[in-house]
C-alpha cells in the first residue's frame, strides 16, 4: 500500500530541488528563502557582499556608479566561481564630513554615513549569512575610501568565528587591480596619467561605459583639467570607451576570482 504522506514529503523535496536548479540568478534578492536554503544545502556556501557607494562623479556619470558596478561585477565573479551567491549591494558608505562638507560631500547627491554605522551594517549582514549556513563571506568594495574598514570588519569577524567553520574574506584585489593592472593596460593603449585620472577620468568612465553606458553622459565630459576639478573630476574622460572599460572588467573579474579561491583554500 502506498504511503501517501511519505510520497508527499519526497515530492516536496524533489520540487524544492527542481525549483532551485531552475533558477539562473546568483543574486540573493532575486531568490526566495527556500531557494536560498536549498542552494546552501546543495553546496552553495559562499556569498559575496559587494560594497558600492553613492557619490558624485562629475557632470557626466550617475551617482550610482559604484553600486551598479559592484553588483554587475560581483555577479560575474560569482558565476565564474560557481556555488556562490551575491548579497544586496551596500550603497551607504563613508564619504567624509557632512557638516562642514568635505570631499565628495561638497557636491549634490553624495551620501555619507559614519564609519561605525557602515561597519555595523557589514558585520550584521555577515553574521546573518553565517546564521543562514554560508561558510565563506566575501567582502569586496568598489571605492577606495573604505578599503581599510572592510579589512577591519573581516578581521573582527574571523576573530569571533575562530571556533567555527565560517570565515570572512576581505578581497583587496578587487579594487587594487583598478589602480595597477588596469592602469597599465590603459597606458599600453596610449593613454597617459592625466587622461586615466583617479576619479571620473578615462579609467573610471570606461568601466562604467562597459557595464552600463546609460549612466554616462558623454556630452557632459569635462573639456579641460581646470573645469574637471571644479566639477569633481580628476582626470580626462574624453578618451573613454566601452572597449577600454571591458579590459578593466575582465581584469577585475579574473583577479578577484583567483584571489577568492586562494583565500578559501588558505589555512586559517
Amino acid at each position: 500500500m502506498l504511503n501517501l504522506p511519505r510520497l508527499l514529503t519526497m515530492g516536496a523535496v524533489v520540487f524544492s530541488s527542481a525549483a532551485w536548479s531552475a533558477s539562473t540568478s546568483v543574486y540573493l534578492e532575486e531568490l526566495t528563502s527556500t531557494e536560498v536554503r536549498d542552494a546552501i544545502r546543495a553546496g552553495t556556501t559562499t556569498i559575496i557582499i559587494p560594497v558600492g557607494g553613492t557619490e558624485q562623479s562629475g557632470p557626466h556619470m550617475a551617482l550610482g556608479k559604484h553600486n551598479v558596478r559592484a553588483k554587475v561585477l560581483a555577479g560575474r565573479i560569482a558565476t565564474s566561481l560557481g556555488q556562490t551567491l551575491v548579497a544586496p549591494v551596500v550603497a551607504y558608505v563613508p564619504e567624509g564630513s557632512i557638516t562642514p562638507p568635505a570631499g565628495h560631500m561638497r557636491f549634490a547627491g553624495t551620501i555619507s554615513v559614519p564609519d561605525d554605522a557602515f561597519k555595523g551594517v557589514l558585520e550584521g549582514a555577515a553574521r546573518s549569512f553565517k546564521q543562514s549556513g554560508f561558510v565563506d563571506v566575501v567582502l569586496i568594495g568598489d571605492h577606495g575610501g573604505y578599503q581599510a574598514q572592510l579589512k577591519a570588519v573581516a578581521t573582527r569577524l574571523n576573530r569571533d568565528w575562530a571556533a567555527t567553520p565560517a570565515r570572512a574574506h576581505f578581497i583587496g584585489d578587487y579594487y587594487r587591480v583598478t589602480q595597477t593592472d588596469y592602469v597599465q593596460a590603459l597606458k599600453a593603449k596610449g593613454l597617459n596619467d592625466a587622461q586615466i585620472g583617479v576619479h571620473a577620468g578615462a579609467a573610471d568612465t570606461s568601466l562604467m561605459m562597459a557595464i552600463d553606458p546609460a549612466l554616462v553622459r558623454p556630452a557632459q565630459m569635462a573639456r579641460n583639467p581646470s573645469e574637471g576639478e571644479a566639477n569633481g573630476v580628476a582626470g580626462d574622460p574624453r578618451a573613454s570607451s566601452a572597449a577600454l572599460g571591458q579590459m578593466g572588467v575582465d581584469l577585475i573579474v579574473a583577479k578577484t576570482v583567483a584571489a577568492i579561491r586562494a583565500a578559501k583554500s588558505a589555512p586559517r
